[in-house]
């Protein structure tokens, strides 16, 4: 069935089943809301881990990777976050589902490098679940160029952008932008720092801009810079989004889930109103 998720997701694509998924959660109420929910709408079956030996014992028991983990914190037989601690040394991808959280904790957890984490504390909590889990395991079909001067910049924006599963190329200046844009059509998304030495990035928006357009590929500029009229002249030339450094790392994926999801979405548009 088709999927609008809150921030706009729009899923088709029919059943993700296959995948291994564990849900390490001792709370009856959300293992039997999530289960339903993720068999309704993308027709998974997850494994339930109730406490710290079963999470251990789901590893042990089977070759079969395990593509994606949601884990409480406070896990019974893992009060101190040892079973979060246990996937993430397991190189596990892992979204994190708790009622406990502080501003301190939210640094700890980016710093794990988990996929995502989703709070308890509303009634759409497993709905924004859903939508995340749908993410990674999609977000693999979208291919994202990255284009830096500095292989600093380029590490981290890649390293952000395959912890979401992404396909991710990188180039280190302009030049080398179009060369992968011209092999790589399946492109939907570039992040372009601005400050550049051979072509700056207005001038690469503007040079693609003559012959891509924003229904083909999606453009978010970023900078350093303290200078806020860089957002105004990025646009202009043909740009779609910019943020500023250092980023937030939700603000970030956020914008890039909305910058591809409206690019789904144009393509979708012209697609019906190419056959009708």
């Amino acid at each position: 069935m088709p999927f609008l998720g809150i921030s706009g997701m729009q899923y088709s694509g029919g059943s993700l089943a296959g995948a291994r998924i564990l849900l390490a959660e001792d709370s009856n109420v959300f293992t039997s809301m999530i289960s339903a929910k993720l068999k309704e709408l993308f027709d998974i079956d997850i494994e339930i881990c109730r406490n710290f030996e079963e999470l251990q014992l789901a590893y042990d028991k089977s070759s079969e990777p395990i593509r994606l983990a949601i884990s409480n914190i406070n896990l019974p037989g893992a009060e101190k976050g040892e079973a979060l601690e246990y996937l993430i040394d397991l190189s596990i991808p892992t979204i994190v589902f708790t009622g406990t959280f502080q501003e301190g904790m939210r640094d700890e957890l980016i710093a794990k490098d988990i996929v995502d984490y989703i709070l308890k504390d509303n009634i759409f909590a497993v709905d924004l679940l859903a939508e995340s889990i749908c993410r990674f395991l999609t977000n693999h079909r979208h291919h994202v160029l990255i284009v830096d001067d500095s292989a600093t910049a380029r590490a981290l924006l890649s390293s952000r952008l395959k912890r979401y599963n992404f396909r991710v190329s990188v180039a280190e200046n302009g030049n080398k932008a179009l060369e992968i844009l011209k092999a790589n059509r399946d492109i939907g998304l570039m992040v372009t720092d601005y400050n550049m030495p051979d072509i700056d990035g207005f001038e690469l928006t503007r040079r693609i801009r003559a012959s891509i357009g924003s229904h083909e590929l999606r453009i978010i500029g970023v900078s350093s810079s303290t200078n806020r009229l860089l957002s105004a002249r990025f646009l202009k030339a043909g740009g779609n989004d910019f943020i500023l450094r250092p980023f937030i790392d939700e603000e970030f994926y956020c914008r890039v889930n909305q910058n591809l999801d409206t690019l789904l979405q144009i393509q979708s548009m012209r697609q019906i109103r190419l056959s009708a």
